[in-house]
């Protein structure tokens, strides 16, 4: 690789059914560095409108059309799947075939590629190292004497892998499917997808739901050691008799139908919640003890369980814990150009959460006070507001940029925006956005930790303050808050949370991606305008501009 060149990097495996909706692979996406900085990055489904998009082999060469970057010199990055090391475009002008390998690398490996018309040098980052160098552009360089780890549903050779970083250098610990039926508990489990309720072409969206409705429920061990022996239940496809015969004959509860409101269906998904926890933490903790590492970076789609996530801080067996907003799939291309940019320069730039830039380089929030104060004026009057300022963030969360924001202090305000004009659940809640003096004063913490600004973490909100913020506290007592801890972190935000705090007496707001349900959050201004009124939104912020509806 070149020093002096940028590094384009490149997430789009061809999935392996050409379904309406993504299945095997999804989240396409695509980022450019330069001298450890990122200039651009895209997540296919932002442009396209298609939730987790996976058709970059389709659309490739017009995004690079659109950014002139044909015809520009840049050392190429592509990364793997499961199903293939292989990128082919459609029309055949771009194909790249990396080197088949038993073992995993641990650095870039050189690939075969003809690229628009000429061969190019190009490589291949695997899986498993895109997921754990994603974290490089939010937290800058790896701190040494640190355990990486990725857990999703399948990398490369894995879908759990271990690595531990010292003196610069990375060195496998272990990679292996052993903890797949506990990542499959969010993803492919036949029990869960039945009490979820969800088909196929949801496959994308039940890990979300299913970690919202199982804290309606209370583990119970023996309960775990049940559903162990019959294998979670795992492959009842067709056939959930055999769990309702299982549970009459072994527990006396004779249910006919995955009745979500029923307290041993809940218990039974809160139990699984937590033995998906106990077995990572347990993982963890003997990791931690065999390699005497200090600091955890924990990437993959599973890094998503807010419930672990805030466990495994809690358990104090790290001295730091570091998770990007994008650990899952849509950070692919971000983490393979940070490792390349890594190689070549030995740093990485540190970047806020607000890197969906493609297309809207252009924009900027520049707001008035006057904005500031008309906006909490709605928000105290109970009305809800969208927000499209700057860039995108980067990954599956709003964190202020692309969000609907409402007061917090209202079940029946959270029920509207929720179930009514997101199409939500009713079991899945909705999540506060405060700052962080008040996430303190909520929590009765004395410190926030910084995964609470991209909101990775779960909070116990104070039983006398749960009420301030009934719309946005789940059925156990705790908010996912995303705490704001400076004015640069986000500018407007900031300034909103602040106003209402001290003209409002209001110390938190809802805060829920800006999108309808079955949509990708909104990119572009039109995009806004155009879910705000299909939402029935009451305003919308476009780039520091405050427009009633």
């Amino acid at each position: 690789m070149n020093r002096n060149k940028p590094t384009l990097a490149i997430y789009g495996i061809q999935d392996r059914f050409d379904y309406e909706h993504p299945f095997y692979v999804h989240d396409h996406n695509v980022a450019f560095m330069q001298n450890g900085k990122v200039e651009w990055f895209l997540q296919q489904e932002r442009i396209s409108r298609r939730k987790r998009d996976n058709s970059l082999h389709i659309h490739l060469k017009s995004i690079l059309k659109e950014k002139k970057l044909l015809g520009k010199d840049y050392d190429l990055v592509f990364v793997d799947n499961v199903v293939g090391r292989t990128f082919l475009l459609q029309s055949g002008e771009v194909r790249f075939e990396a080197p088949l390998n038993h073992e995993l690398a641990t650095g870039l490996e050189k690939g075969k590629c003809w690229w628009f018309g000429e061969e190019k040098e190009a490589w291949v980052l695997n899986h498993e190292l895109a997921h754990m160098f994603s974290c490089l552009p939010f937290f800058c360089n790896m701190h040494d004497n640190s355990l990486l780890v990725h857990f999703d549903g399948g990398a490369s050779l894995s879908n759990f892998s271990a690595a531990v970083f010292k003196n610069g250098q990375l060195e496998w610990l272990e990679y292996h499917w052993d903890l797949k039926p506990y990542s499959t508990l969010f993803n492919a489990n036949a029990l869960v997808f039945a009490i979820i309720g969800a088909k196929l072409p949801e496959q994308n969206a039940v890990p979300g739901k299913f970690m919202g409705f199982s804290g309606l429920g209370n583990y119970r061990p023996e309960l775990g050691d049940w559903l162990k022996r019959n294998h979670f239940f795992q492959d009842i496809w067709g056939k959930t008799s055999v769990f309702f015969e299982a549970e009459k004959k072994d527990w006396g509860v004779d249910l006919k139908s995955f009745n979500q409101k029923d307290p041993f269906i809940q218990d039974v998904a809160a139990t699984l919640q937590e033995l998906f926890v106990q077995e990572i933490l347990n993982k963890l903790q003997m990791l931690q003890q065999k390699t005497g590492t200090e600091n955890l970076y924990f990437t993959g789609g599973s890094a998503l369980n807010i419930v672990a996530n805030t466990r495994i801080v809690n358990s104090k067996m790290f001295q730091q814990v570091f998770i990007p907003p994008c650990t899952e799939d849509s950070g692919l291309a971000l983490g393979a150009a940070a490792f390349a940019e890594w190689k070549k320069h030995g740093n990485v730039e540190l970047n806020s959460a607000y890197l969906n830039n493609w297309g809207i380089e252009n924009y900027k929030a520049g707001f008035s006070q006057e904005t500031i104060n008309e906006v909490a004026e709605q928000l105290a009057a109970k009305k809800l507001i969208g927000i499209c300022n700057n860039f995108g963030e980067a990954g599956p969360r709003a964190l202020g940029n692309r969000s609907v924001l409402a007061f917090a202090g209202s079940k029946e305000l959270s029920k509207k925006l929720s179930m009514e004009k997101k199409g939500r659940e009713w079991y899945r809640p909705l999540a506060p956005v405060a700052l962080e003096q008040n996430v303190k004063y909520f929590t009765g913490q004395p410190e926030v930790h910084q995964l609470a600004k991209f909101m990775l973490l779960d909070f116990s909100v104070l039983p006398k303050k749960q009420q301030e913020i009934a719309g946005a506290i789940h059925a156990d007592g705790t908010a996912r808050f995303q705490s704001i801890s400076k004015e640069s972190e986000n500018p407007f935000l900031f300034a909103l949370l602040k106003q209402l705090d001290e003209k409002h007496g209001i110390k938190a707001l809802i805060n829920t991606s800006f999108n309808a349900g079955g949509e990708p959050i909104v990119h572009t201004e039109e995009d806004a305008l155009q879910s705000a009124k299909k939402m029935q939104l009451d305003g919308v912020v476009l780039n520091g501009k405050f427009v009633l509806l």
